[in-house]
């Protein structure tokens, strides 16, 4: 029988000793728990569980009561993901982590958002449990969605080269060996030159420098995850171009070891798949790279240093060293650093970037002023009241990028067929080589061959798992970039059902900038005239 352990749940709601004895009721009445203690004071309940698989239980129940567990949310930076079958796992995995309520795993931001029960799950059991199925995870800091930009500029530039150096030598090998079914002269040339034999050598030189230098990554991830029985798209590829590759070696060194209907290479299919692969996991991480566009501009709204006063002198610190209740100073042109009150001095602040009003807005003593936004004119001093993620651009930002990192209704459902969609591939090709080999036609081992690597590297499921997470990242961002903020992802979905928009004020549709449309002349005024001397005025204006 397996030791009772003892877990301590943090619990809200509770007010008085009745809340008390309904919570302590409630959990007697699951089957598993005993010893149960509930303390109003620290408002948590203490209890022994026979194993481990009765949390779930005991979170529902008390949600069900109306006293739900204290939740936290963590953000995990995932490495090593590149197919929704690679998603399914990571999911499953942070899932598994007994107190974890909620999982959402990003493909195209490469992020993992967990939501569990306080006391009972750590970070580090979520990093733990991430890395043990092959994805190693870090928690995600304030600087993450620069990093993640960074990186995937640098991996795009990598993947560049390797593209670059795997086509050049992948392009003599397939000129060689496919040239002569569009010239046939070509097969001819070579025969009567160099001579198969060596064509075939040189072939072989070539793709192994492609395989195992581009290409290495897929055998080094691929296999891996094979034998850990979750193979992913680096198995599907490495296992596709291993087998046409492999099967080339013996037809070159070992020939004899084959019927003569059946020495021929395919050096050329495993060279042409890496490359054809590795470009579009350059197209991939150029892709993700942009997604993060529309908050790395939302970022640059943030100013960087602030001046306050300090034992009464006038210092210039770091944002991040801004607290509750410093006085800052904003000099004409300035950025405002965070969110306050004006105490002192007179000002226009153009809130543009927060209301959509093209006229900036007049702000003296006792005014509230929005992070983000630009005193126009005048000196202002004013009281920091929001500092750091409690600003209203800081709110904006965690918004945009909570509604891009959403997972929505149609992602569930791809998420659930990417998980076995690689082992079932493989199965397939599988029994696509069986087929051929027992019923196809001569020569039938190289057929089925050539049908069991064809089923592997095309049954891709990349784009499957990409489409719903970029296309959320794309749609958000520019809608960012133009002023339309989603609180949620799943916002982006029902747009297509939308036969009617409602806005608020028209300061919603504006660009943020004042323009003349129409002008009506008084009589006796020319227009020419009229409108030099308002150009002459406006261009002496700020």
């Amino acid at each position: 029988m397996p030791e009772p352990k003892q877990i301590s749940l943090p619990i809200e709601g509770m007010s008085c000793a009745s809340c008390v004895g309904r919570v302590d009721r409630a959990l007697n009445a699951i089957d598993g728990v005993e010893d149960v203690s509930v303390n109003l004071a620290s408002e948590t309940a203490r209890m022994s569980v026979d194993a481990l698989k009765r949390i779930p239980d005991i979170i529902e129940s008390l949600r069900e009561l109306g006293y739900p567990a204290r939740k936290a949310r963590a953000e995990l930076t995932i490495a090593a993901m590149s197919c929704a079958s690679c998603v399914g796992r990571v999911d499953k995995a942070l899932a598994a982590v007994p107190g974890v309520v909620e999982v959402n795993v990003n493909l195209a931001s490469e992020t993992a958002t967990v939501v569990y029960v306080e006391g009972l799950v750590t970070t580090s059991d979520l990093i733990e449990s991430s890395g043990a199925a092959g994805y190693p995870a870090t928690v995600a800091t304030a600087q993450a969605g620069d990093d993640r930009v960074a990186r995937k500029e640098e991996e795009a530039q990598a993947l560049a080269k390797r593209v670059t150096f795997a086509a050049i030598l992948a392009l003599p090998v397939f000129l060689i060996e496919m040239g002569g079914h569009v010239i046939p002269a070509v097969h001819m040339l070579i025969e009567t030159t160099i001579g198969q034999q060596t064509s075939w050598l040189l072939q072989f030189v070539l793709t192994t420098i492609v395989l195992f230098g581009p290409g290495r990554t897929f055998y080094t991830k691929g296999f891996p995850a094979l034998f850990r029985g979750a193979p992913d798209m680096n198995s599907l590829v490495a296992v596709g171009t291993g087998a046409a590759y492999l099967y080339s070696v013996v037809a070159t060194f070992v020939p004899s070891v084959l019927p003569d209907t059946l020495r021929t290479v395919y050096f050329e299919a495993a060279a042409v798949i890496v490359v054809l692969i590795l470009l579009g996991r350059f197209l991939e991480a150029r892709a993700k790279g942009r997604t993060g566009a529309a908050i790395q501009k939302l970022l640059g709204l943030q100013a960087r240093t602030a001046r306050v006063m300090r034992d009464g002198e006038s210092v210039e610190i770091e944002i991040d060293a801004l607290v509750q209740g410093d006085i800052v100073i904003v000099r004409p042109g300035e950025r405002i650093a965070v969110d306050g009150e004006v105490i002192e001095g007179t000002s226009r602040v153009d809130e543009s970037m927060l209301t959509g009003e093209p006229i900036p807005a007049e702000k003296g003593a006792g005014d509230t002023v929005t992070g983000g936004t630009v005193n126009s004119a005048g000196s202002l001093q004013f009281l920091a009241t929001r500092v750091g993620a409690d600003t209203t651009l800081a709110q904006i930002i965690r918004m945009v990028e909570e509604a891009q990192g959403a997972k929505l209704p149609i992602q569930g459902l791809v998420d659930r067929i990417t998980l076995w969609f690689v082992p079932a591939v493989m199965a397939i090709a599988a029994a696509t080589v069986l087929v051929w080999l027992f019923f196809g036609p001569d020569p039938a081992l190289t057929m089925a061959l050539v049908a069991g690597v064809s089923v592997l590297i095309i049954a891709c499921p990349c784009a499957m798992g990409l489409a719903t997470p970029t296309s959320i990242m794309v749609g958000t961002g520019r809608a960012a970039e133009m002023g339309v903020l989603f609180r949620k992802g799943d916002a982006l979905q029902q747009l297509d059902s939308v036969d009617v928009v409602a806005l608020d004020k028209t300061g919603t549709v504006t660009e943020g900038r004042p323009a003349l449309t129409d002008l009506v002349l008084a009589e006796g005024f020319d227009r020419p005239t009229t409108l030099s001397k308002i150009a002459a005025v406006e261009s002496l204006s700020e």
